[in-house]
Formats: structure tokens, sequence, C-alpha cells
């Protein structure tokens, strides 16, 4: 791949040195489990993880896990490492995926990733994203900032969400693409809506998932279906999201817990996963996105960008004068209305799915894919009619 513009990355390959592997399973191995309790006896009480669960997941990460299976896997696309400099002068090394089309008109396709997500969630949806021809994509799936392989801030600069998007846009143009479309769940979702707001060269943005405080000013009707919505939004922020107030909060301490030992991380993460999803993920792949934390030391390099929603950075409702897509899964954590989302944007595309949850990519990839696909070859209809009101 020729890139076009000043960045000029080099294939990296993903290969964990041996020694965090031992020391790793080491940790495990010595680790002491929680004593068993009501709360971790009876997980749908919605009371945390489940004794019987972690227990089993240790042993099977001890007994019959392989991550270089998974490094394989993620090794199979392109990897790349460059080094992007931000406004105040910080370097960051940002590792990407990036796998491109030899159409000469293909879409730059920007995926972002969330918390405690990766990059390993796109494995499954840019196969079938590379299939499409009708657009054609150039794909670029980063680890963002602190995350995965791609460095965190140092300790004197007080990386935002908008700190995040800025790097993305500089990382994206930076390769050489313009007018290129962003996709984002979880914290990529907001990352996308910054982008959207404010980078010059993003054509488009979809998104699936969608949180912001408190209503709209002009609030439109909601449908029952949209009433339900809300009030499973609300029932989560009460009795499932105290872990997102404590990485808001004091993410140093949480950083510290984390990154004491595999089981604490196994704790915290494999509960998310477990509760967020519709249709469970393998235990193999749980481990996986474990262990990618742990062997890249991010458990608390990745908790900043919660300190920054707690100041509601992204602004709750954030302008979006290009067009934007807006994906629903049924069991997605943080789902408001899609009339919510329309305030202040130009919100052009809306499909509800029966089936997934917060992981969208992970869960529904051929879902996700076809309404990127469908979105994004909408696109020159909306922009045609905004070049005609000019």
């Amino acid at each position: 791949m020729a890139f076009k513009g000043p960045l000029q990355p080099q294939p990296f390959t993903i290969e964990t040195p041996e020694q965090v592997l031992d020391d790793m399973k080491t940790l495990i191995r010595l680790g002491r489990l929680a004593p068993i309790t009501y709360e971790g006896t009876y997980p749908e009480a919605g009371l945390g993880i489940s004794d019987e669960w972690t227990k089993n997941a240790r042993e099977t990460w001890l007994s019959n896990f392989d991550w270089r299976a998974h490094e394989k896997r993620i090794n199979a696309s392109p990897n790349w490492k460059v080094d992007v400099t931000d406004d105040d002068g910080t370097i960051y090394h940002v590792h990407f995926i990036g796998v491109f089309s030899h159409e000469a008109n293909a879409v730059p396709l920007v995926l972002l990733h969330g918390w405690p997500g990766s990059i390993m969630e796109f494995l499954d949806i840019i196969p079938i994203l590379q299939q499409s021809k009708y657009p054609s994509f150039h794909i670029i799936a980063p680890s963002l900032p602190g995350y995965g392989w791609t460095s965190g801030p140092p300790p004197h600069v007080n990386l935002t969400v908008s700190g995040m998007a800025r790097i993305v846009d500089k990382l994206v143009t930076g390769l050489g693409f313009r007018d290129y479309v962003v996709q984002g769940g979880d914290i990529g979702s907001h990352v996308a809506r910054i982008i959207g707001s404010r980078a010059q060269n993003c054509r488009a943005v979809h998104i699936n998932m969608f949180v912001t405080r408190g209503e709209p000013p002009t609030k439109p009707p909601l449908s029952p279906a949209d009433q339900e919505r809300v009030r499973k939004t609300q029932e989560f922020m009460k009795t499932g999201y105290g872990y997102g107030i404590q990485q808001g909060t004091r993410p140093s301490t949480v950083g510290q817990v984390l990154s004491s030992n595999p089981i604490a991380l196994l704790a915290w993460i494999g509960e998310k996963v477990l509760a967020w999803t519709d249709s469970t993920p393998t235990l193999d792949t749980i481990l996986a996105m474990v262990t990618l934390y742990w062997v890249t030391s991010s458990a608390s390099t990745s908790l900043y960008p919660y300190r920054a929603l707690a100041a509601d950075d992204p602004p709750p409702y954030i302008p979006i004068n290009k067009p934007l897509g807006y994906s629903i899964f049924p069991k997605e954590i943080l789902s408001f209305p899609a009339g919510w989302l329309a305030y202040n944007t130009k919100l052009v595309f809306v499909r509800e799915h029966q089936k997934g949850g917060h992981f969208a990519a992970l869960e529904c990839p051929n879902e996700l894919a076809q309404d990127i696909i469908t979105f994004v070859s909408t696109l020159p209809k909306f922009e045609k009619s905004a070049y005609a009101a000019l």
C-alpha cells in the first residue's frame, strides 16, 4: 500500500513476549479467588460476577487457552504502526488494522471500538465489509490512545475524548484519506460524534450507541418502544453504571486494582461482557478480550475517557451537520430514541434490529456491516440535496 499522506506507517506484527505470558499464567495460578458469597452465588440477582463462572474461567485460562491463536487471527489482517503528533507536540505510537481496496472510488471507513472492547471486535466484520463492491472500502480500525498496542498519553497530558477524536482524525488524514466515514460504538460512538462535528475531512458518521444527559430542548413524541428504551437506559444508569462512575471519578484507584492481578481484570471485564451482550460470547472470546488488556498493560491507561465523559465531553447534544446513521440493537445498555439523536444533527438513517447488544460488531457483524453498507451507499443522495440547497 502506497500511502499518499505525510504519515508512512510500517507493518506491525503482534507478538507478545513469552515472559509476559509466563508471568500472566503465574499470577493467575497464584491469584486468590474470593470466598463464596450470597452475591456471587445468585448472578441472576444482578449483584455481580458469579463465583462459579470466575472459578471455571480461571481454570480454563490456565489449562485450555491459547493466546497465540488469537494473535495469529489478528495478524491475519494487515497491522500497522505509525507516530501521530498531537497539537501539543505529544507523539502517540498508533496501532491500526488497515485493509485497503484497489478500487479507485473506495470509501475510507474508520471503525472505532470502546471499553472494554478493542480492535478484536472487528475481526469478523472486516471481511464482510471487504466483500462489498458498491461501495467498496478502505478500512482503518485503530486501537484508541491508551488501548491495546497504541500508546497512551504521558502523565503530564490531560487527554480527553475530544483529544482522542483529534488524534484519530490526524491519523486518517495523515495517511492521505479525505471524505472518510467514521463508525463507532461505546466510547467510539462519542469519538465519532465529535469527529463528525469538528473534523473537516469527515464525510459522515454512523453509530450504534447514543447516550446523552437528559432530554433535548425540543423533545419529539415518544413511541411505546422509545419509552421502553428510555426506561431501560435509566434503569441501567441506576443499577449498572457504578463501574462508570468509579472509572470517571477514581480512575487511578481502579487502574491500580485492575493492573494488580489478571483475575481482578477478568472479573471486572467478564461481568460487563456477560451482562451487556444479547447472546453470550464464548469463554475463549471473553478470555481473549481480557488477555489483550493484560498483555498490553492497558487496564489503567484505558480509563481516562470516563473522566472526560463525566465532565460532559462531548457535550450532550453536540451539533453534527454531516449525514448521521444510527443502528439500534435491542440489548444495547445505553440506547436513547432516534428522535433525540436527531436534535441538532442531520440524522438520515435509522435501523432497528431484533437481536444484538452492546458489542454490535462482535455479536452481529452481518447486520452491522449491512447497515454501514446501506448507509454509505445512500450518502450521495443526501449530499446532492445539500448541494442543491446552496
